[in-house]
């Protein structure tokens, strides 16, 4: 296996022994080629084994191992996922409960739980066996719905207002005795890790993922009391859902897993470190939600460095992005054809014009050409241009 996974107060992991067994969770739809071809040509130099789901490793060439997911939560001392925040909390549900660590890398838009983006997923798996990193543990929420299923989430469990159906009459009760009715849309039971998901749309707090609590969020309350709450993890908390209710949707961490009626009752059960995140101290929390969530003033100083741009390539929407602080500030558009790729369109916004990132764009894109021995096709007349001042991607244009 990986390690003993026991790890000290200060959430440094000690005593470790190598990566034996990485599994991979991909994201259902972006292209995590790159990312999949970086982790397997580390892995074949240190003589790791690589696993991946059937449903996920079959639909892709690669050299990955396809297992189920009960053999890969056995097997594996390490998960890697792929995608953006909802394939890390998948991700996080499918270890729920295990001290296996769960790595976040960035296939697509900035997100608040994955800590690498591609660019630099060769080093930080080396970081990792190297031990250098820190853990951060998630809280997790369980209930158990009305018709008898288990549900549990690392974000949110949201009561909502079934269109036409009427409003969401909600009563909170802490220790056993009502607190506060609400009349909402929903009403959303947030960890600190949701807290800058469905309940900050709805006004809620952000909430470090370092703090032990729950918060109640009404989102578009009707009620004269509308303010959010915060619960200590020990408390017990119930949703009553009341006579003048509509029938509500139970959301889970955003997929509708059931729905509940008048006189229903959830039981909101916590479960603090349910899952471990793997953290490598490139940027903190504040950091990723002030670029996520774009939050201005005193805050943020002066502008973006170009230094820090990100390039990811956003496969459904067939171009590559260049992020900066969180924005994206420009975009190279492709099509593919068949084995090649054509080049077609570079746009920078003109906020972020003359700092060099159409250049960022144009080598991205033809270093994932290299990395994938991808011909290229070039019709953009900004990367014909680039060509011509980098000769030494020339060998990368197609012949025919």
């Amino acid at each position: 296996m990986f390690f003993d996974k026991s790890f000290a107060a200060d959430g440094v992991y000690k005593q470790m022994g190598m990566v034996k067994v990485v599994g991979l969770v991909l994201h259902p739809r972006r292209d995590c080629g790159s990312a999949i071809d970086a982790i397997t040509r580390w892995a074949q130099r240190r003589d790791v084994t690589v696993l991946g789901l059937h449903e996920e490793i079959d639909r892709i060439d690669c050299q990955a191992e396809a297992v189920s997911p009960e053999e890969m939560v056995e097997r594996a001392g390490l998960l890697v996922s792929l995608g953006g925040d909802g394939t890390m909390l998948r991700t996080m549900r499918l270890v729920e409960g295990r001290k296996t660590p769960v790595l976040g890398v960035n296939v697509g838009r900035l997100g608040f739980l994955a800590e690498v983006d591609l660019p630099d997923l060769p080093e930080a798996l080396s970081a990792i066996d190297e031990h250098r990193f820190t853990i951060e543990s998630r809280t997790a929420v369980r209930t158990v719905l009305p018709d008898g299923k288990a549900v549990s989430a690392f974000n949110d469990i949201a009561m909502v207002r079934v269109p036409g159906d009427g409003l969401a009459a909600i009563g909170i009760s802490v220790e056993g005795k009502n607190f506060v009715n609400y009349q909402a849309d929903a009403v959303i039971v947030s960890t600190p890790t949701g807290s800058t998901a469905y309940s900050f749309s709805a006004g809620g707090p952000i909430v470090s993922p370092n703090v032990e609590g729950l918060i109640v969020t009404a989102a578009a309350a009707h009620s004269s009391f509308n303010r959010p709450l915060m619960l200590a993890l020990t408390e017990r908390l119930e949703l009553d859902v009341l006579a003048t209710s509509g029938r509500l949707a139970i959301e889970v961490d955003g997929i509708i897993e059931g729905y509940a009626r008048p006189d229903d009752r959830l039981a909101i059960e916590p479960v603090p470190s349910a899952a471990n995140v793997i953290r490598l101290g490139g940027t903190s929390f504040y950091e990723r939600a002030r670029r996520k969530l774009r939050v201005e003033g005193s805050a943020q100083v002066g502008v973006p460095d170009s230094a820090d741009a990100v390039v990811v390539d956003s496969f459904e929407r067939q171009r590559y992005e260049v992020l900066l602080g969180g924005e994206v500030a420009g975009v190279l558009n492709y099509r593919r054809h068949g084995e090649k790729i054509e080049l077609m369109h570079t746009e920078i916004e003109q906020t972020f014009s003359g700092r060099g990132l159409a250049s960022r764009l144009a080598s991205a894109a033809l270093e994932d050409a290299r990395g994938r021995a991808t011909p290229v096709v070039v019709s953009c007349p900004f990367v014909i241009g680039y060509l011509d001042r980098h000769p030494e991607y020339a060998d990368l244009l197609s012949q025919s």
